[in-house]
């Protein structure tokens, strides 16, 4: 569904649950593009209020990504709004908005739930057996996208640690927003890479659900940022990776430690994380280059490949994040996306992939319901 007002649009998807915690995604954007930033920033976070106020009454947010087109001049501004606002975890991005305006909003909220604060600045909640943990906007400084990355991928599992967690068992999702990525991807994969053996993650045991895409903190120097959802409690049979094997490669081939998505099982649900997908094949060749619909057709149905196998399809989806490399491309892409799938969630960036070759890129998060009575409910 979606509400319009006079200066947004916000198109919801929901799970619900008789009993249960639901689950509902939003991204609110604003479809006013003359308006100061300022102007946008309050719409966005009326909107968002009404949201837990009105439309989705009982529902708090659990994790915030605020896209903006300037974070130098506009983050400031942001996190002073931010005040007054209930424990959350959040994550604030340069990733312009291709549809010309300057800030757009993806919450992602659950109902019976009360986010507050963990040890060593996560966020989340606690809830039947398990905790998840959301962390968003982290940053460490150093010489150079190496060294920050494995500070943050340190600090990162310490912080786990602390809150009763592994990276290897409990970290189900990771973002890395890399600013110059044409030039700076190549020392995040090489810390990823260091860290992540030492942490007992490889090729022969299993990676994390991720993207690394281009993005801009505030703060130039730091080259790399860092989201992350982690959940202690589960047993290993919980959590499944996809491969898609008919689609995609194994990202190990070149030279990389991710996976391509996960999915983990709870006594109702199932949650899907599908990591950021573009056009390729199943030896790790681009498809289509150089042509943008082809490669969205591609990617759709990269995607689908991985939904399939979790046993999930479109329908189940809750939010998509598209990033483009070419803003040229925003209007075709949009006509495209606009005619598959009209009401879903969705915000297209300005965002480079890691290879210049791909034009394209999209991740996305979903539920549904699914009963497996050897494990707690969500």
């Amino acid at each position: 569904m979606h509400k319009l007002t006079q200066n947004t649009r916000t198109d919801i998807r929901s799970l619900c649950f008789e009993g249960g915690v639901d689950e509902h995604h939003a991204v609110i954007r604003i479809i006013q593009p003359m308006l100061s930033f300022c102007e946008q920033r309050d719409n966005i976070l009326t909107a968002l209020r009404e949201l837990t106020e009105g439309q989705l009454p009982g529902a708090r947010p659990v994790f915030l990504r605020f896209f903006l087109s300037d974070a130098a001049n506009q983050s400031g501004l942001l996190t002073e709004a931010l005040a007054d606002f209930p424990p959350c975890a959040c994550s604030i991005i340069e990733q312009p908005p291709l549809d010309g305006t300057k800030i757009a909003l993806w919450v992602y909220l659950q109902t019976q739930v009360t986010p507050r604060s963990f040890l060593e600045g996560l966020t989340g909640i606690e809830h039947n057996g398990y905790v998840h943990l959301w962390g968003g906007s982290a940053c460490r400084p150093g010489t150079d996208s190496h060294e920050q990355t494995r500070r943050l991928l340190e600090d990162y599992a310490t912080a786990l640690e602390d809150n009763g967690g592994r990276l290897a068992d409990n970290c189900i999702r990771t973002w890395f927003f890399v600013q110059n990525i044409d030039v700076n991807y190549a020392g995040v994969v090489k810390a990823r890479n260091e860290v992540f053996l030492h942490q007992g993650l490889t090729r022969d045991t299993h990676f994390i659900a991720s993207t690394g895409i281009a993005g801009r903190n505030a703060d130039p120097s730091l080259c790399v940022q860092l989201d992350t959802y982690a959940v202690t409690g589960l047993v290993p049979e919980q959590v499944h990776h996809l491969y898609a094997s008919t689609h995609l490669n194994r990202t190990y081939e070149y030279g990389v430690s991710f996976e391509r998505g996960t999915y983990v099982d709870y006594g109702d649900r199932r949650q899907v994380f599908i990591s950021g997908t573009a056009s390729i094949d199943n030896r790790g060749q681009i498809v289509h280059a150089g042509d943008i619909r082809q490669q969205t057709e591609r990617m759709w149905e990269n995607v689908e490949a991985l939904l399939k196998e979790a046993g999930m399809n479109y329908d189940d989806i809750g939010q998509m994040i598209v990033y483009l490399r070419d803003p040229g491309d925003y209007q075709t892409v949009e006509r495209l996306f606009n005619a598959r799938f009209p009401n879903m969630p969705r915000v297209t960036v300005l965002a480079p992939v890691c290879r210049p070759g791909w034009l394209i890129e999209m991740e996305c998060m979903g539920t549904c319901k699914w009963t497996d009575k050897r494990f707690r409910a969500f």
